[in-house]
């Protein structure tokens, strides 16, 4: 129906121009003229079906679901590795942890194995690049990435670090100092704060509120200076050993077991989201900063964790292994209330964050992510055709997945086959269509087996164990899942 031309009045052309002003100051924003702070959070071995935003009913996280209600969320969204350590090194070097030697967690500086071992001083790390850009870098929570002097966060791009090297820490003390040894169990170690113990801390602190505090005092002090920052709320929760304030738990009556020691943990780093939002409000920095929410790798459903619709859980390149909740909030940056179907992974934060810091990049730098800034405003992205992939070593075999676009293609056993899922109709991996599609299984095997032939040997491996079947075993067995063994393999071929 055509409008009438008495309702196009001076107000609404005012209102018009308004939005028009709008659109290009958001825009002139996302194309880096005006740097906003960064402040990315992440939780570890959160369900994908463990947040309010994603369709959870027992765990209640009202913080997260505002942010994300307000914000973009994406429904496809994979960190990088199944499981932590290798996570965290994919999100912070920009590459495929087995494109850089790094596909397993660094044994415990207590088991006396691989302590010199780190993420290569090669690898530029998202925090140099930010400070080299002139951004204030902060780091609280897990590292996970060395605990040799040259690997320190300290020394790799962050000014500031709360926290521990380790996987991970008790979430009440008493903490100890580490022995000349070093044999004390590194989650009993006292936290740090830049290379120094804090020794203050009594047995009623809870590590995921301390986090959060020192998170606050780092905007508050930042909020001060002309500089924006970049701030890695690095949380260890919801991770093992459980553990949870009575308050927390009291908020969950109907839960038992794990499963109610695990929520109480999600709403306390909730609570510490909304302590950190609260800051930014305080500080009149909320407007034009980025918040980025995602999880290290998917839930264990044996610690009380729930992934939803996935088939899976952490550690397996099945969804419910690496798929995981996350959202975007920039007010003055990006499109209010809005969900991207579109796959994206976390190798992507690098070369986006980076775009938004108007920061460079070496030359010759490498990054195996793509900017995903475009998907934000509507616009053709490079992620709208390209594979994700994920490889997890077992003992004896490796299991494999590449997704494009709605299909999978994934190698979870030692025998095999090849199965293809269509994720847009089937999330929970159910029915096989590899007969169906030969043209889709050979398109992402081909894209795997490239993939593939950029790995290198593992620098270290976790276990002795480990290293031997690797040996003994002849790992990591590329060649026979896609020497076209199994029936899906001889329909692609």
């Amino acid at each position: 129906m055509k409008v009438p031309a008495v309702f196009f009045t001076r107000s609404l052309a005012k209102l018009l121009i308004g939005l028009v002003v709008l659109s290009i100051a958001a825009v002139s924003r996302l194309y880096g003229e005006e740097r906003p702070n960064i402040l990315l959070i992440l939780a570890d071995d959160l369900g994908y079906g463990d947040v309010g935003f994603n369709g959870s009913e027992d765990i209640v996280t009202p913080e997260l679901d505002r942010l994300a209600k307000e914000g973009t969320v994406f429904s496809s969204a994979y960190a990088v590795h199944p499981f932590c350590g290798p996570s965290r090194m994919a999100l912070l070097t920009g590459r495929y942890p087995h494109a850089i030697g790094v596909p397993y967690n660094l044994p415990s500086y207590s088991s006396g194995r691989h302590r010199d071992k780190g993420v290569p001083t090669a690898e530029v790390l998202l925090s140099s690049v930010l400070k080299n850009a002139g951004y204030a870098t902060g780091l609280m929570g897990k590292w996970h990435l060395g605990h040799a002097p040259e690997f320190h966060p300290n020394q790799r791009g962050f000014d500031e670090f709360y926290g521990f090297l380790g996987g991970g820490i008790l979430y009440f003390g008493p903490y100890q100092a580490q022995n000349e040894e070093g044999t004390v169990w590194d989650y009993r170690v006292y936290p740090e704060y830049n290379g120094v113990s804090d020794k203050t801390l009594g047995k009623d602190d809870y590590m995921t509120d301390i986090l959060s505090d020192k998170g606050v005092e780092f905007i508050r002090k930042q909020s001060k200076s002309d500089a924006p920052f970049f701030l890695f709320m690095s949380y260890n929760a919801p991770h093992t050993l459980l553990a949870a304030k009575q308050d927390d738990l009291d908020r969950f009556p109907a839960l038992e077991g794990k499963r109610k020691i695990y929520a109480a943990m999600v709403y306390a780093l909730d609570r510490g989201v909304g302590r950190l939002v609260d800051a930014l409000e305080e500080t009149k920095e909320l407007e034009n900063t980025l918040i980025v929410f995602f999880s290290d790798n998917g839930g264990r459903l044996d610690q009380g964790a729930s992934n939803g619709e996935l088939r899976g859980a952490k550690g397996d390149v099945q969804e419910g292994g690496f798929r995981t909740p996350m959202f975007m909030h920039w007010p003055e940056g990006i499109e209010r209330r809005q969900i991207i179907d579109t796959p994206v992974s976390a190798l992507d934060l690098f070369p986006s964050f980076a775009r938004i810091a108007n920061a460079e990049l070496a030359e010759n730098e490498i990054l195996d992510g793509v900017d995903i800034l475009p998907l934000l405003r509507g616009e053709p992205s490079e992620a709208d055709d390209r594979a994700i992939f994920a490889a997890r070593h077992r003992m004896v075999h490796t299991e494999v997945s590449g997704r494009n676009d709605r299909w999978k293609l994934i190698w979870e056993s030692e025998e095999g086959p090849w199965r293809l899922y269509d994720l847009e109709t089937d999330i929970s991996e159910q029915h096989d269509l590899s007969d169906v599609y030969p043209a889709q299984v050979s398109a992402l095997l081909d894209d795997i087996g490239s993939w593939l032939s950029e790995h290198i040997e593992p620098l270290w491996f976790y276990s002795e164990e480990e290293a031997e079947a690797w040996a003994r075993e002849d790992m990591p067995k590329y060649e026979e899942m896609l020497s076209g063994d199994s029936d899906a393999s001889e329909v692609a071929h």
